[in-house]
């Protein structure tokens, strides 16, 4: 069956939008009607083929796009986008060439990317009219987006009913029938209503009766109380209850020369899913390693960035692994570094453990 919805995305830009995005369209429309990645590509097949026909199935075209789709670097240390074998680039072209309804999507509060930074090919999406998702608003944001999708797409009748992300149960009313309702009786419904109130008052007479206890009679102690009478231990927090305060900005209070060079880290989000933008210390000053997605379970939240703000980072293809760990106010974080000296050389690896601290805001100048 031809898949209606293309979504294009960059992992190191807004991975876990897009993944969410796609379990909200599949609820909606079905698994069939959606296509997500490339990783569905059989091994041996020219991907720029496996592109072109997967898009030219589609009714319409997603690109989510964040804060860094734009200006994301290569190995070669220039964008992405430059790349003519660029996936998201050769997604979008061949949408484009195909006349396909092309909608941007705009995550982590970005902006649509100027027609200066796009290749030739690919200028025609400066010019299309976007939507935007965010975390604050995503199930109304999403359901405006799938209302919208409607004349592209054909509601899946076996998922249509089913609830997007809702965060409380819906209580439907109960069916109101077409039949009119038969008239009570005049003679039985005051019997009706005494035997009810009559009931009602043995109930709460019975209820007393039996939970009266006598004054004289000593109060039972703990230990001699069935587990169902003693009084419940204090719940504890759970792990997501615990990192509720995880969003803000976050200093390293451990910096140490020729070590590690990760100074700061910028988290926004309501949990589980949070975005992290961490920074480094760089020749130029501090420099971002991108921001990425991370989602928190079981108290902790674990990510993997590749920063490219230096020609060694880009040399030695170097990767990091943060976890983060919330606790009592502060944040411990765990580096692990992992370089790749050359291609045949074995990976190598280092690993750091500091607090974090939330940066307090600066108090207001005195008029």
């Amino acid at each position: 069956m031809k898949r209606a919805i293309f979504i294009s995305y960059r992992r190191d830009d807004a991975e876990g939008e897009a993944g969410r995005l796609y379990d909200d369209l599949v609820r909606n429309y079905g698994n069939d009607s959606v296509f997500m990645d490339v990783a569905g590509i059989a091994p041996g097949l020219d991907f720029r083929k496996a592109i072109d026909d997967n898009v030219s199935s589609c009714g319409v075209f997603l690109a989510v796009i964040g804060p860094q789709w734009a200006t994301i670097t290569g190995p070669s240390g220039q964008p992405r986008l430059n790349d003519a074998n660029d996936f998201v680039r050769l997604e979008i072209a061949s949408s484009l060439a195909r006349n396909i309804a092309v909608i941007p999507v705009l995550v982590h509060e970005a902006r649509m990317p100027h027609p200066d930074q796009l290749p030739d090919n690919i200028k025609d999406l400066a010019y299309r009219n976007s939507v935007e998702i965010s975390h604050a608003r995503w199930n109304s944001d999403v359901q405006l987006l799938i209302n919208a999708l409607k004349q592209y797409v054909t509601t899946s009748s076996a998922t249509a009913t089913e609830p997007v992300h809702a965060t409380v149960p819906v209580q439907l009313p109960p069916p109101i029938s077409s039949e009119p309702p038969a008239p009570a009786s005049i003679s039985r419904l005051p019997l009706i209503l005494g035997g009810a109130a009559a009931v009602l008052l043995l109930a709460v007479i019975g209820y007393f009766v039996a939970n009266r206890r006598p004054d004289s009679q000593p109060a039972q102690k703990m230990g001699d109380a069935s587990p169902a009478q003693q009084t419940a231990p204090a719940a504890q927090p759970s792990p997501r209850e615990e990192a509720t305060g995880l969003a803000g900005v976050w200093r390293n209070t451990e910096v140490k020369n020729g070590a590690d060079s990760l100074v700061e880290l910028q988290i926004n989000g309501f949990g589980p899913s949070y975005n992290v933008e961490p920074f480094g210390k760089c020749p130029q000053g501090e420099c971002s390693w991108s921001m990425h997605t991370v989602f928190l379970e079981g108290g902790q939240a674990a990510g993997e960035w590749t920063p490219q703000n230096t020609p060694e980072e880009v040399a030695e293809r170097r990767t990091v692994t943060l976890t983060l760990r919330p606790s009592d106010g502060k944040l411990g974080v765990t580096v692990k570094n992992t370089w790749w000296p050359d291609a045949t050389s074995k990976p190598r690896s280092n690993e750091f453990q500091y607090t974090f601290e939330r940066e307090r805001p600066r108090p207001a100048p005195k008029k």
